[in-house]
């Protein structure tokens, strides 16, 4: 299948790729990706225990503002793998996994974009109940932490574009021209790395369907823009909305939200019955395309 004319520039963002695109490469590449980022991760968290314990669980839970900027700034060990794996494997440069240096404008115009989607979905109705929450951060506590959390959240999400849209949709793009290949791939793997070991089955698979979606999303800007900077905007707009507005009191990752809500009680057992695609996994998925259109509008492509 040809790449539809919008995807031109993606021709030019593969073109480094194309010099050792074997796929035997690439899944060596993966392979010590994975390994590099897993040892890295483990002497991290080595280091978090020396400091203590207590200080170790609170950036594995992600439930106070230290342990979740940690968290998510560990994500950096990813991108200093992918330095090592494109620069020795690949013999090619890290930046290339980015696309145009002019194209760095994206990045801000994509995020503000997404981000305004977000925050115009967030004051429609029907409208968060802000008197529920059980605490809430000072919000010029909030405030100063901001800029720490954003940089935190794109290093986060950068390193996560560079993997999956990046490094990956390139090589195989590289090698397979067929844009049902390329996009599907990398974005099967994005989806299987959010499947939730001992999580409830249906609430993994609408998670796994809802991530797939969104790389989709990813990767199309990439394509369009023949960067990898839209997609990082995005994405960057999406983690911002998840972990900074509103989260469980003392639950996972809540430690940068600034209003805090009781966790919900289960009103029934948790099973495994009951359908995957629902009503609210399908508004999900809406929310994905319009995020996605608000996106393009910002970057105009």
């Amino acid at each position: 299948m040809k790449a539809p004319a919008v995807y031109a520039p993606h021709e030019a963002y593969v073109f480094p790729a194309r010099y050792r695109s074997h796929p035997g490469r690439l899944i060596l590449g993966i392979l010590l990706a994975e390994v590099l980022f897993t040892l890295g991760l483990d002497l991290f968290d080595r280091l978090m225990m020396r400091i203590s314990p207590e200080f170790a669980d609170a950036v594995y839970y992600g439930d106070s503002p230290t342990g979740l900027l940690l968290q998510l700034a560990s994500y950096g060990i990813l991108a200093l793998a992918l330095v090592v794996v494109v620069n020795k494997l690949h013999l090619r440069h890290t930046a290339s996994l980015f696309g145009p240096g002019d194209q760095r404008r994206l990045l801000p115009r994509a995020f503000i974009g997404a981000m305004a989607f977000y925050l115009v979905l967030q004051l429609a109705p029907p409208w968060a109940d802000l008197m529920a929450a059980q605490s809430h951060r000072n919000l010029a506590g909030w405030l100063g932490l901001l800029p720490f959390a954003l940089l935190a959240l794109l290093i986060q999400t950068g390193a996560e574009e560079m993997f999956y849209r990046g490094y990956i949709q390139q090589q195989i793009a590289a090698r397979f021209p067929d844009p049902r290949i390329w996009m599907v791939v990398p974005n099967l793997l994005f989806a299987w790395v959010h499947w939730e070991s001992g999580g409830q089955w249906v609430a993994n698979w609408q998670y796994v369907i809802w991530a797939f979606a969104f790389g989709l999303a990813c990767s199309d800007l990439t394509a369009r823009s023949g960067s990898l900077y839209p997609a990082i905007g995005l994405h960057l707009a999406n983690n911002a909305y998840a972990f900074l507005f509103f989260a469980d009191l003392d639950g996972f990752d809540s430690g940068l939200a600034l209003f805090l809500y009781p966790a919900a009680p289960l009103t029934q057992p948790v099973t495994a019955d009951g359908p995957i695609v629902t009503l609210a996994l399908l508004v999900e998925l809406s929310l994905i395309g319009l995020a996605w259109l608000a996106t393009r509008l910002a970057i105009r492509r």
